[in-house]
């Protein structure tokens, strides 16, 4: 299963999130959550880069299935409110797939 935790700031801004596992819905290569889920969350972190001047953390294991981000404190507040809705949109097409593949995928959210 893939699990995704995403830490919202009391004021409800995402600070991180981590992504982690396998969804396991197909064999590798024709697994449709897994490729879904991949896509929704390096598409937003690529449009972050490219869309904005963010420099923001990343940390990958190809082989683990293993996704992390971390958006700085201290970005400027144009910057971080065009980071904030790009992540928020991943946030909405992740609980789109889980909604669908529940048994594959589950997003929790901490604080």
């Amino acid at each position: 299963m893939i699990q995704v935790d995403i830490v919202r700031e009391p004021s409800g801004r995402i600070s991180s999130f981590t992504m982690d596992g396998h969804a396991e819905f197909a064999e590798h290569g024709k697994d449709l959550v897994c490729a879904g889920a991949t896509a929704v969350s390096f598409g937003t972190l690529n449009a972050i880069l490219s869309l904005t001047e963010a420099r923001i953390g990343i940390e990958q294991e190809e082989e683990g299935g293993f996704l992390r981000c971390y958006v700085p404190e201290d970005l400027p507040e144009g910057i971080d409110e065009k980071v904030q809705l790009l992540l928020e949109g991943m946030v909405i097409s992740l609980q789109t797939i889980e909604r669908e593949y529940s048994k594959y995928i589950s997003i929790n959210f901490h604080s």
